[in-house]
């Protein structure tokens, strides 16, 4: 069995994905929220809540052979203030790293690490914000590479997630995990250009990592959707008129192509400020990236069509949870908020699960540490 830390762990949900092949050894995250969902789920024996900052190389045991951060992304993404890896949300990235030098200093660090931020960290401060981090993995005795990952591939969201992959060099790195230069599925051409603004010394412990584009998706949003809704109501009639006034011809028309399918249809819908008026943007095909519930424009409306008759309201924190590749067995938070936050907050089950049995996994059954383990 693999062994592994999971930092700014949430509601387990990188437990949730990696399965039974793994052993969380250690768990941290500060939210009061997200931490009782996690001891809900999995118990508290190994999550310890409180600032990362607070984490000290004492407190996490043996020598694991992962250590996943989904660190804070507010300050990295397109709809933040921008404040980068200075920030006061994602700076949080440093503790991190400088509980990964300590260990290394004890001959016990992680064999691979995963870090899982938005799309916008390549660019952040003009990409100097992943050089930062390019650097410190360099520098830190990793070999490391980074993918766009969108949660599309595997789920009814629109989720695209910058994944950076790094292992100990002594990890022997070969063909079926690996390629000679970018794969334009996994590689778009953020991440090359974030490649080619690294220094030469850097770009040399690089890795275009290769992973198998996954089966076809055949889930769709009306798959994912509650018959009685749990937690929301209904609009009004008169809530769901304003609402499709709201629309310009071209999103108005999306909907009369739903009218005329001959079958329920269900689309997501976003309120979004356009040239200073309010509008609402449908779409049929999925669902857009959940976010917290940080305003009413977080939230997202569904609406449901079939033929004349239309009827909308806010996704609930089952079919948000669902979006996300959690089962329904898994326990969510009493509240709306905080259980659309945690979801919100998340990864995607299957993207995880695709990466842990095609990189992951595959990696570190090449090394001695990782067999052992694997026993």
């Amino acid at each position: 069995m693999y062994t592994f830390y999971e930092f700014f762990a949430g509601g387990g949900m990188v437990r949730a994905a990696l399965g039974s092949k793994w052993d969380c050894v250690f768990a941290n995250d500060n939210d009061p929220h997200k931490t009782a969902a996690y001891r809900s789920n999995w118990g508290g024996e190994c999550l310890l809540e409180g600032d990362i900052g607070d984490v000290s190389a004492r407190d996490l045991p043996g020598a694991a052979d992962l250590a996943w951060a989904s660190f804070p992304c507010q300050d990295l993404s397109l709809a933040g203030v921008g404040a980068g890896l200075n920030g006061a949300r994602s700076s949080t990235y440093w503790p991190f790293w400088e509980l990964v030098r300590e260990l290394r200093a004890e001959d016990r660090a992680p064999r691979m690490l995963v870090l899982e931020n938005v799309y916008g960290a390549l660019g952040s401060h003009g990409g100097k914000d992943f050089a930062a981090i390019a650097k410190a993995l360099a520098e830190g005795g990793y070999q490391f590479g980074a993918m766009i990952i969108d949660a599309a591939l595997f789920l009814p969201q629109s989720r695209p997630r910058l994944l950076v992959v790094a292992v100990d060099e002594p990890v022997p790195v070969s063909t079926g995990v690996a390629r000679d230069g970018p794969d334009s599925l996994w590689h778009p051409k953020a991440v090359v250009d974030a490649h080619d603004r690294l220094p030469t010394a850097i770009r040399r412990k690089w890795v275009w990592w290769s992973l198998p584009c996954p089966k076809r998706r055949r889930m769709e949003l009306a798959d994912i959707v509650e018959g009685e809704p749990v937690g929301v109501p209904w609009h009004a009639p008169e809530e769901t008129a304003r609402l499709l006034s709201m629309m310009t011809e071209v999103n108005q028309a999306k909907v009369r192509e739903a009218m005329n399918a001959g079958r329920l249809v269900v689309g997501a819908v976003y309120k979004r400020m356009r040239q200073g008026v309010q509008r609402a943007e449908a779409r049929f095909d999925m669902a857009g990236c959940l976010r917290t519930p940080a305003g009413g424009s977080s939230r997202q409306t569904l609406l449901f069509v079939e033929g004349s008759r239309i009827r909308s309201r806010l996704l609930t924190p089952r079919e948000a949870a669902r979006l996300m590749g959690l089962p329904d067995e898994y326990i969510l938070p009493a509240r709306y908020n905080a259980a659309y936050h945690l979801a919100g907050d998340g990864v995607a089950v299957p993207v995880v699960r695709h990466l842990a049995e095609h990189l992951c996994e595959p990696l570190l059954a090449r090394t001695n540490h990782g067999m052992e383990t694997a026993k």
